[in-house]
């Protein structure tokens, strides 16, 4: 049950429904939004505007590690903000030096350089990969990606990306982008040409719906990249810090990639990403990198606290118990409905419906306190907080068995 909503702040009084809808025209529409307001979050669970209760099982899209405004992180960003913002990205902070070093120790990785989003991560390593084909490899500089891919979007990342429609918008794409297949070795192989530098990939296409890749696919890509001289870069923006029920995704698979980018659920809920590579790969110099917000002291105070609880053993073993309790429901589920299959790791899951009704799903579900997302129209994607409990994962599931049977196949056309 979510927890007792406390007295409502001036702030976070109801507005009447036009009023809300009259401020809504000022945002660009860059995506659809239902109507509620969000006004406030606790652990699992969000309310609106109106009070009413949300079992949330979106968290920011795989960002809410620990759930919605989790004393952890008030925690260190208080004590962060009391003490320094932001002295300037060409000057050291403590807490940039810290998070850099904790990373660098937990992946192996050798160096670190801090962003705000995955995009911005993405684009560094793309940017670290074509500075090292110049260095290494007699100016290579094409990277293989791959269909459904997603990497951010930027210019690059939109390019590097494999989401159907994309190639067309925003045209001239940058080039050298070169698209294999999912989870095919021998598409990959014959790609690769003398101006290859690098192979890029989320170890799990989350965007595309949850598409794992499978282990011999990404052991071969380990492979080919040592056999050709190639860098291994791994986009783990939502598959990293134990989203897959491991610190990182690449320790699901026991591959190590040369170029490593982190984001979402690394800030907890805060705007930071990571862009890490190995002592091989580090070939940044000065004026190559930058950003006004990097390593900014707030977000890498917030987000070493965060990290430092994920990477407990025992918090880890919670996201596999929850994960293995999540998708044995969802199977059955799937079963009891006739729908398709359940794939995923850790709290990272998508349930193939046989049809496209996933958006009108989403809806039902949220009239009934449930948000959750159609990566697809013919699947859902849940991402529950990492910290969830037993009766919270009982609490989605019984929500959504409820809108199954609410909304059956027939009630798609609308």
């Amino acid at each position: 049950m979510p927890p007792q909503v406390p007295r409502q702040t001036p702030l976070q009084q109801p507005h009447p429904a036009g009023q809300r809808l009259d401020a809504a025209r000022h945002l660009m529409p860059i995506t659809e939004r239902p109507a509620e307001v969000f006004v406030r979050g606790e652990g699992a669970w969000l309310w609106d505007a109106q009070g009413r209760c949300y079992l949330d099982w979106l968290q920011g899209w795989a960002v809410n590690a620990l759930g919605h405004c989790p004393p952890v992180l008030a925690q260190a960003l208080q004590a962060q903000a009391g003490a320094l913002l932001t002295p300037s990205p060409a000057l050291h902070n403590q807490p940039s030096l810290a998070l850099a070093e904790r990373l660098c120790g937990l992946t192996g990785m050798h160096q670190a350089w801090f962003g705000s989003t995955g995009a911005e991560a993405n684009e560094g390593a793309i940017k670290l990969a074509r500075k090292w084909g110049r260095a290494r490899r007699s100016g290579a500089w094409e990277i293989i990606t791959f269909d459904n891919a997603f990497h951010g979007r930027t210019l690059a990342t939109m390019a590097a990306s494999g989401k159907p429609g994309w190639e067309t918008m925003f045209t001239p794409q940058p080039a050298g982008f070169a698209k294999a297949r999912w989870n095919d070795l021998d598409s990959v192989r014959a790609l690769i040409g003398p101006q290859t530098v690098a192979v890029m990939l989320e170890p799990v296409q989350g965007e595309a719906g949850v598409r794992p890749a499978t282990p011999d696919f990404l052991h071969g890509l380990r492979d080919l990249c040592d056999a050709h001289g190639l860098l291994l870069i791994l986009d783990e923006v939502q598959t990293g810090c134990a989203r897959l029920g491991t610190l990182f995704g690449f320790e699901h698979y026991g591959v190590r990639p040369d170029i490593l980018t982190l984001g979402k659920g690394l800030g907890g809920g805060i705007p930071i990403s990571a862009l890490l590579a190995s002592r091989e790969a580090s070939v940044f110099e000065p004026g190559d990198q930058g950003g006004t917000f990097g390593g900014h002291p707030l977000m890498c105070a917030g987000a070493l606290a965060v990290l430092e609880e994920l990477a407990r053993p025992a918090f880890l073993a919670q996201v596999q118990a929850r994960g293995t309790q999540l998708a044995e429901g969802l199977r059955a589920l799937s079963a009891q409905h006739g729908l398709g299959g359940v794939r995923g790791a850790g709290l990272l899951w998508a349930l193939e419906l046989g049809d496209t009704r996933g958006p009108a799903l989403v809806a039902a579900a949220r009239q009934r306190g449930l948000l959750i997302n159609a990566a697809r129209p013919h699947c859902l994607r849940f991402m529950p907080r990492l910290n969830s409990s037993e009766g919270e994962i009982s609490t989605g599931l019984d929500l959504l068995a409820q809108t199954l049977s609410g909304l059956p196949a027939r009630a798609q056309a609308a």
